[in-house]
C-alpha cells in the first residue's frame, strides 16, 4: 500500500482526484483536477453539524454509511482511469478521513493510488512558497496596449508559438474591467488564481521572460500577488496599438460569444452608471435593444475606456512599440524584437 506523500514528491503530470465536496471542488482545486466527491454538499452539512452537536463518534458513523454506498462507484471509475493514467494522487481538504478511506479501499483492492499527505492545505502551503520561487527567477514583459487591441490573443499566438506566457486574465476568469465578466461567468476564487499562476509559472520550459498582459492589481474580484504585480513594473514594457476599427472588431467578437450577451452587457452597464451617469447608461442600453453594438462598443472605448487607460499607461517607458492590424505578424515582430535584443545576449 502506498503512503501519502507530500505534494513536492508527487508525479504533478499525473491525474489528481478531489474527493471532496462538489462545494469545495468549485470553490478551489488544484488545476487540472477531478471530483469524485466521497460526500455530497449536503451530506457533509449533516456529519459536521453532527460532529459540533453530538459527537466525532456519531459524525463518523454516518459518514461511514455514505461512503460506504459509494465504494462500488469509486473502485470502477478509477479503475478504468487506471487505464490511461500511471500515476493517481487523491486528496481532500487535510489528507485525513475522506482521502484515506478512498486511498486505502482502493489499493486493498489491487489499484496502486497514493494521496497528499496534508491534502489541500499541504497543497496550499507548496504553492505559496513556490510562487514566490518561480516569480523570483523570471522577467516579465509586459504587453500594454488600449482595450481591445489584442493583448490576449497576442498572448494566446506567443504561447502557441512556445514563448513562456502568464496569463492572468485566464487565470482569473475575469478580463479586468467591469464588462470583464461579460460570457465568463463567476470569476475565480483568491486561492483558484493563485494555482493557476503558480501552474503557469511552473511550466515555463526555463526561459529567463515571461510575456505577461498589463493589469491593475485587482481582476474582478481578485487580487494580482503583490511580489507579481512589483515585479511586472520592473520589468521589460511594449506598447501595442491598433485603429478603434480593429479593436472594435476583437471586442464584439470577445463579448458576443454567448447567447444571453445583451442581458449581461446591460447588467455590466448598470455597475458603469456610477461613472457615466445613470442617462448615459441607459442611452447605451438602448442602442444595444437597437442592435447597434458596435457603435456601443466604439463609443465606449473612445469616451470612457480609453482616457481612464492613457493615465496609467503614460508611466512606463517603452522599448518596443507596435502599430498593429493582424495578431500572428504582431506576434512575430515582438519574437523578433526579444530574439534580436535579448535572447541571444542571455545564451
Amino acid at each position: 500500500m502506498l503512503l501519502p506523500q507530500e505534494y513536492k514528491k508527487i508525479n504533478r503530470d499525473g491525474l489528481f482526484i478531489d474527493v471532496r465536496s462538489p462545494g469545495e471542488y468549485k470553490q478551489e482545486t488544484i488545476p487540472g483536477a477531478i471530483n469524485m466527491p466521497i460526500f455530497d454538499d449536503e451530506e457533509r452539512k449533516i456529519i459536521g453539524t453532527l460532529y459540533k452537536q453530538e459527537s466525532a463518534y456519531e459524525a463518523s458513523k454516518v459518514g461511514i454509511e455514505y461512503a460506504s454506498k459509494k465504494l462500488l462507484h469509486f473502485f470502477e471509475e478509477i479503475h478504468e482511469l487506471k487505464k490511461t493514467n500511471k500515476d493517481i494522487t487523491l486528496f481532500c481538504a487535510r489528507g485525513g478521513m475522506r482521502s484515506g478511506v478512498i486511498s486505502t479501499f482502493i489499493n486493498s483492492m489491487g489499484i496502486n493510488v497514493s494521496r497528499i499527505k496534508g491534502g489541500y492545505k499541504a497543497y496550499r502551503k507548496v504553492v505559496m512558497e513556490e510562487l514566490v520561487e518561480l516569480n523570483d527567477s523570471v522577467e516579465y514583459i509586459v504587453i500594454h496596449g488600449n482595450t481591445g487591441v489584442g493583448k490576449t490573443e497576442i498572448l494566446k499566438q506567443l504561447k502557441e508559438d512556445g514563448y513562456s506566457v502568464l496569463d492572468l486574465e485566464k487565470a482569473a476568469n475575469h478580463r479586468g474591467s467591469l464588462l470583464g465578466s461579460v460570457g465568463l461567468n463567476k470569476c475565480n476564487s483568491q486561492k483558484m488564481f493563485e494555482s493557476y499562476i503558480h501552474e503557469e509559472l511552473s511550466r515555463n520550459k526555463g526561459g529567463k521572460y515571461v510575456f505577461v498582459e498589463a493589469e491593475s492589481r485587482r481582476i474582478g474580484s481578485v487580487f494580482v500577488p503583490e511580489y507579481v504585480h512589483n515585479k511586472m513594473k520592473v520589468g521589460k514594457h511594449i506598447f501595442i496599438d491598433a485603429s478603434l476599427e480593429f479593436r472594435s472588431e476583437i471586442i464584439i467578437r470577445e463579448y458576443t460569444k454567448n447567447v444571453n450577451y445583451l442581458e449581461e452587457i446591460s447588467l455590466a452597464l448598470d455597475k458603469l452608471a456610477k461613472y457615466m451617469g445613470k442617462k448615459k447608461a441607459e442611452y447605451y442600453k438602448e442602442k444595444l435593444n437597437e442592435g447597434k453594438i458596435k457603435e456601443v462598443t466604439m463609443e465606449l472605448m473612445e469616451t470612457y475606456y480609453d482616457p481612464m487607460y492613457t493615465n496609467t499607461s503614460d508611466k512606463y517607458e517603452y522599448e518596443l512599440r507596435l502599430t498593429i492590424d493582424d495578431i500572428n505578424k504582431a506576434a512575430k515582430d515582438i519574437e523578433k524584437w526579444l530574439d534580436s535584443n535579448y535572447n541571444k545576449i542571455d545564451e
